[in-house]
């Protein structure tokens, strides 16, 4: 039953953060949408830094396993700015039609 539960509120916090960023990424201002792209490098940063600071390991090993951490902690931001990117391209096109419905007047 805990990891059910657990798994139910990992599932809704995922949509609340997918549904926030169509929110944010819908606005007019356009710096609204990029808060949580930008939220999660300096995360992945952070994890970044932790883990280079506390290890002992050779430095060759070291890059590329913070290299492929780095990656895989910045999957979330890809999808966040594709998010973006969908909904600033909408937002574009329909002020455009906007613009052209304006001229036709």
């Amino acid at each position: 039953m805990f990891i059910i539960s657990n798994i139910i509120i990992s599932l809704l916090l995922l949509a609340g953060v997918v549904i926030l960023q169509i929110f944010l990424s819908q606005k007019e201002n356009k710096w609204l949408g990029l808060i949580l792209p930008i939220i999660n490098v300096i995360l992945s940063i952070m994890v970044l830094l932790g883990i280079v600071s506390y290890s002992n390991e050779a430095f060759g090993i070291i890059v590329i396993q913070n290299v492929m951490l780095f990656l895989m902690c910045n999957i979330p931001t890809m999808i966040l700015l594709a998010i973006y990117f969908g909904c600033r391209k909408k937002f574009k096109k329909n002020r455009e039609i906007d613009k052209m419905n304006i001229q036709d007047l």
